[in-house]
């Protein structure tokens, strides 16, 4: 009896449910089992420290955790001789041409991520040069992506071209950002020329990159009024909000 109440007052709550289903009277059904306290999700049978329920959790969360130690030295090392051109042409030698292959994808992902478009453009350009480098849109998406939203547009547009010469196109959300890239630098014109290439697109468009210019293109409703012909051809249920016209500056 000293060793059941023993296991009974354990801290385990696994062991405390075992015991106390074995000391049910017999003609009671073993699946009512009163005076047991229900748990959190997390700390059932195995308690907070044995079990993780897969929810995020801290900073690891963010990826950081799958990033190795080499990978994590380059980017640190990038970033620190990143305005020195001679230091970074060296340690890019000495460093980064030795890395693996997964450890250098790694390294242009995080790159993007923390918007270093310059040194991310290094790092493709060497990826570029491996033995084992298959063109790859979804590579170059991500690229394009943080170079637009790092309002590096020149060079998006060149990434861009790249990505075509390999025989390569863009997706929807490709062509959104590239759109929203040019409309936050000022270009409504070179805008309006990639949302010309999207509508010669094999893939049918979506609404996204149309509802980014047509809330950009406001300032201009000879343009705005164009892709709003097309918006209403192509997507005849959906709904447009035209602001009042004192906005265009008309009356």
């Amino acid at each position: 009896m000293a060793t059941m109440h023993k296991l009974f007052r354990s801290k385990f709550p696994a062991i405390r449910f075992l015991t106390a289903v074995q000391t049910l009277d017999k003609h009671q059904s073993p699946f009512l089992v009163p005076h047991i306290p229900i748990l959190p999700y997390s700390d059932r049978f195995f308690g907070s420290r044995f079990f993780h329920d897969g929810r995020p959790r801290g900073p690891l969360w963010r990826g950081k955790k799958s990033i190795g130690k080499e990978a994590l030295f380059v980017i640190l090392g990038l970033k620190r001789f990143k305005k020195d051109e001679e230091k970074l042409g060296k340690f890019l030698k000495s460093h980064v041409s030795r890395l693996l292959k997964m450890d250098l994808v790694t390294v242009l992902g995080e790159l993007e991520r923390q918007e270093e478009g310059r040194l991310a453009l290094k790092i493709f350009a060497m990826i570029q040069k491996e033995i084992w480098y298959k063109p790859d849109v979804y590579i170059f998406k991500d690229l394009i992506i943080s170079l637009a939203r790092s309002r590096m547009m020149e060079e998006a547009m060149q990434v861009w071209e790249s990505m075509k010469n390999e025989k390569l196109f863009p997706d929807s959300q490709t062509y959104a950002e590239v759109i929203r890239g040019f409309l936050r630098f000022g270009s409504p014109a070179d805008a309006m020329n990639v949302y010309e290439d999207m509508k010669k697109s094999p893939d049918p468009p979506e609404e996204l990159p149309f509802r980014i210019l047509l809330k950009g293109l406001l300032p201009h409703p000879l343009l705005r009024n164009r892709v709003k012909l097309d918006f209403e051809e192509m997507f005849p249920e959906r709904h447009i909000y035209d602001p009042p016209d004192e906005i265009f500056g008309m009356k």
